[in-house]
């Protein structure tokens, strides 16, 4: 029986490491290749969502002094949430994840960001937000998940262009950055996949947080699909740990991220500076229009836009960059 692990990108505060991952009975889904073409592509999708997670294994965390261990849950997930008070530097650092599987450990390597004194941080949906992807037609997304290779992926035009200047946003030392969250209802299944388009656009580094991963074609098949509560749970998660700084919001109207947003600013009045939402289809939608307005009037700057270039534009206006 084969074992393999996935490690996700952490975060920590002056008081807490968060880091988390999964461990699988197969190969974890960063092992299928996403540049092949044609068929060869198309079945590593689908490898993808069949992996078999393990429950109950020995995980444990070392990063400096630091170790702690921990099990997996049934759907293979493990989380590590440990106090931690050292000095460390902002910035990203490394840290081993080591799976205790019968007479032999699987080391991994893991990473973690300290974020710098910042004036944002950015929390981004992915999925038409970002990368091009048709969330609201399931037909031509799963099309583009299936057909489409990591060389024919798409991001917006101007999209690099935004967020690397929202990543440098207020920052006055060199090679300091404001910190980044892509938080979408894609599963973890397709965490390698986010990680390698992003570095391929030149995307901001950022810490990643997905929905429940997935075990099944049938599955596949609403991939990105159901309940998106999970998406405010996360944000909030977020703002909790880092609440001393305010937040930039992107995100897009193929579902439900306005919603979510308007809810997110209800509840934290004075940590929401802006909020972005890219129009999907060829007219706004009245719904997304009140929501932005209501919004607006307590006091958080809104764009609904179809050209990152607008979004861009209107940064500069609000002096954000």
């Amino acid at each position: 029986m084969e074992v393999d692990i996935s490690v996700y990108r952490g975060y920590m505060n002056e008081r807490e490491l968060v880091i988390s991952g999964h461990v699988f009975n197969s190969w974890a889904p960063s092992q299928y290749s996403i540049e092949r073409r044609s068929v060869k592509h198309a079945y590593s999708i689908l490898k993808m969502f069949t992996i078999k997670p393990q429950h109950n294994v020995r995980v444990t965390l070392k990063f400096r002094a630091l170790s702690v261990t921990t099990q997996t849950l049934n759907d293979g997930y493990f989380e590590f949430k440990v106090p931690y008070s050292d000095v460390v530097e902002s910035g990203w650092h490394t840290c081993e994840v080591i799976c205790e599987h019968k007479k032999f450990n699987i080391v991994t390597t893991g990473e973690f960001l300290k974020p710098f004194t910042s004036c944002y941080g950015i929390i981004s949906d992915i999925d038409d937000t970002f990368l091009v992807s048709h969330s609201s037609n399931i037909f031509k997304k799963l099309y583009v998940m299936l057909w489409q290779n990591l060389d024919k992926r798409e991001v917006f035009d101007d999209v690099p262009k935004h967020y690397q200047a929202l990543s440098r946003a207020g920052q006055l030392e060199a090679g300091s950055f404001n910190s980044f969250f892509y938080v979408s209802s894609s599963e973890w299944n397709l965490y390698s996949f986010i990680v390698a388009i992003s570095k391929k656009y030149e995307l901001p580094k950022a810490v990643i947080l997905l929905k429940k991963i997935k075990t099944g074609l049938a599955d596949f098949f609403n991939t990105g699909g159901g309940n998106h509560n999970h998406k405010f749970d996360k944000i909030k998660k977020i703002i909790t740990f880092y609440p001393d700084i305010e937040y930039i919001l992107l995100g897009d109207d193929s579902q439900k991220d306005p919603y979510i947003y308007e809810r997110i600013c209800k509840e934290f009045p004075e940590n929401i500076n802006a909020i972005y939402i890219r129009r999907t289809g060829s007219e706004q939608k009245p719904a997304v229009e009140t929501i932005l307005n209501t919004i607006k009037s307590s006091g958080v700057q809104t764009l609904y836009f179809v050209n990152s270039r607008d979004a861009i534009a209107h940064s500069h206006d609000i002096g954000i960059i």
